[in-house]
Parts: C-alpha cells; structure tokens; sequence
C-alpha cells in the first residue's frame, strides 16, 4: 500500500506552475526575463533615477531622464483642456459626479430604473456644470477639453447607444422581414467603416444636409456619431447573448402566463445580457480609448490636451511626459474596468 504524498510546490503554487511547470514554460520565462532584464534598467533610469521632479524647463533639459516638472505645471491644462481657469471648480465638479456615478454604478445590488435616470440625471448635470446656464456663466463646447470630454463622451455614448443596441439586435431577430432588414443594413454599414470616417460625415457632410441657418453643436455630433458606432457593435454582442438563451427558457415563461413582452424583460434579456458581460466591458474600454479620435475634428480630449500641453512655448518639445501621463491615466481606467469585469462575472456566475 502506497502512501500518499503531500502536493509539490509547483501543485501548489499556480503562479509558479505556469512559469517554470513544463520546458516550455521555462524557456518562454528565460525570454520574457531576459527581455526585462535589457529594457527595465534604462526605463526606471528614465522614469525615475534620472528624472526631474521639480526645477523649470532649463533644469529639465540639462537632464537626461522624465521631467515631470512639466507635468506639474501643466497638470491643470492637461486634465481641462482650454476649459477658463476660473471656473475650473465646474469641470471637476463634473468629473467627480461622472466616477463617482461609476463607482455606484458597480455595485450589482443598485441596478435598476433608479440607476438609470441617475446616469441620465447625472449626464445632464454634467453638461450642465461644464456649458453653464442659470446661475452659471456659459462656456461654450469649443472650450470644453481634457477628461471632462473623455469621460462625457464615453460615458454618454454608451448610455445612448445601450438601447439603441438592445432595439436593434431584437430588430434582427425580428420574424417581420422589414425590419430585420433595415437593421442589417444599419449595423453593417456602421460596422463596415471606421469611427474616422463616421466622425467626418458627422462634422463635415450632416452641416450640409441642414436647412439653411440651422446648426448642431459639433460636440454634440461627436457624440451622437460615437454613439451610433457604439450601438452597432453593441447590438451585435446583444443579438449573441440572445442567440446562446435556450429556447426552453421563453416556453417555460410562456407555460407560467408571462407575455411576450414580460418574458423578454424578465427572462430573455436579464440572461442574455449576463453572458455578455465580457465581450461588453471589452466594448466599453475600446470606447474609451476610441474617444481620442476625436482630436481629428478640433476637439481637446485628455490625449489632444496632453500632446497640446507640449507645446507650449515655455515648455516646449516635452511630448514622451505627457503621453506617458495620459497613457498612465487610459491604464488606469482600462485595467480597472477589465478586473471589474473579471469580479463582475463571478459575482454573477456567469458560465
């Protein structure tokens, strides 16, 4: 009789398995240290043994590290934009409604109706805040830069563009061949191009088709281009959930009494949307990183600000600082968002 052994160290540790538990875990180890080993020396020498925290642009310049100090000074341009200084407190306030609204918002036991006329609520204060009206003075959207427009824009986008989504994936699905129709060739046409060339026809070609003397706001087609792209991909990942929705499930509904409408509220959607999780806060980042894009049509993102913060006379040339702080700022915001998702889905048990 053979006594049993305890479990080995590499049993044991999951982390250490993967690295060094076969041959060619090892040498796909060997290579990844190897490579760290050539390009993290110069980078933390870079980023902090030869960097210059405080000084002016001269003392940056006679170093040969990060100069940080320009970040520093240039910390409010880049987060605001052009957005006037002195009613900086607005745009904050902004800022702080839309994460704070985020963080409430990922908490699984407060979704509902309440959540959703708070982000709309929200939304609309934040506009608000940052254009002015009543009480405050009117800042006009050309002055509007930095994280406030990130954030609005990915933000309010993918609020608008979720129903939008939901309609259209059912819309696909639809046994009425009009409507199926229609909603392919939307969501083929949108997918078909890139944001750039939807963020053109949004500021350059709709103007045209306006009726003499009328205008909208080139935020405002920015945003409503952004969303229109979102919807179409988020329709797609929609109609997937609901394809992987066992049939037997809208019977059952259908066996209980439930409507057509009920069943696909209460039933249908809650599961297809669950099982989607992933692919939809894999959508959002893109988003949030797609909002960049916007620099082609004049707008001051936080990556536009940031590269605009570079040229500034005074601190001209500065450009590796600032994408390396914006590119700081998207990581953060990205990499929470993906381990969200990651809890998210085993909070929910997702399959």
């Amino acid at each position: 009789m053979s006594a049993l052994r305890p479990p080995s160290l590499l049993d044991r540790s999951p982390v250490l398995k993967a690295t060094v538990g076969s041959r060619g875990n090892l040498a796909l180890s060997t290579v990844v240290l190897i490579l760290a080993a050539l390009a993290f020396p110069p980078m933390v020498r870079w980023l902090l043994t030869d960097a210059t925290f405080f000084g002016n642009a001269e003392s940056c310049k006679a170093a040969s590290g990060a100069c940080w100090a320009f970040i520093g000074e240039k910390l409010k341009f880049i987060v605001l934009g052009f957005y006037p200084q002195d009613e900086a407190p607005r745009a904050y306030a902004a800022i702080a409604l839309l994460i704070g609204l985020v963080g409430l918002s990922a908490t699984p036991r407060l979704w509902g109706r309440k959540l959703a006329a708070a982000w709309i609520a929200s939304l609309l204060a934040a506009i608000w805040l940052l254009g002015g009206g009543g009480p405050l003075s009117p800042v006009p959207t050309e002055k509007w830069g930095g994280l406030p427009v990130t954030l609005l824009l990915s933000f309010g986008s993918f609020i608008l563009a979720f129903p939008l989504a939901i309609l259209l994936a059912l819309a696909r699905r639809s046994k009425l061949g009009g409507v199926r129709l229609y909603a392919v060739v939307l969501i083929e046409t949108v997918r078909g191009v890139p944001f750039i060339a939807i963020l053109y026809a949004a500021t350059l070609l709709f103007p045209l088709m306006l009726p003499a003397g009328a205008a909208i706001d080139k935020f405002a087609r920015a945003a409503a281009a952004l969303s229109i792209f979102v919807a179409a991909y988020l329709a797609e990942i929609v109609r997937a959930g609901l394809q992987a929705v066992p049939r037997g499930q809208s019977e059952a509904a259908a066996s209980l009494g439930l409507t057509s409408w009920q069943t696909l509220r209460l039933v249908v959607l809650p599961q297809a949307l669950r099982g989607v999780i992933a692919p939809i806060v894999n959508l959002a980042v893109g988003i949030f990183q797609d909002t960049t894009l916007v620099a082609i049509i004049g707008m001051f993102d936080l990556l536009n600000a940031a590269r605009a913060a570079a040229t500034d006379p005074n601190w001209i040339g500065f450009y590796a600082e600032a994408y390396v702080f914006a590119a700081a700022v998207y990581f953060v915001f990205c990499f929470t968002a993906a381990r969200y998702s990651l809890w998210l889905e085993g909070y929910l048990k997702t399959p």
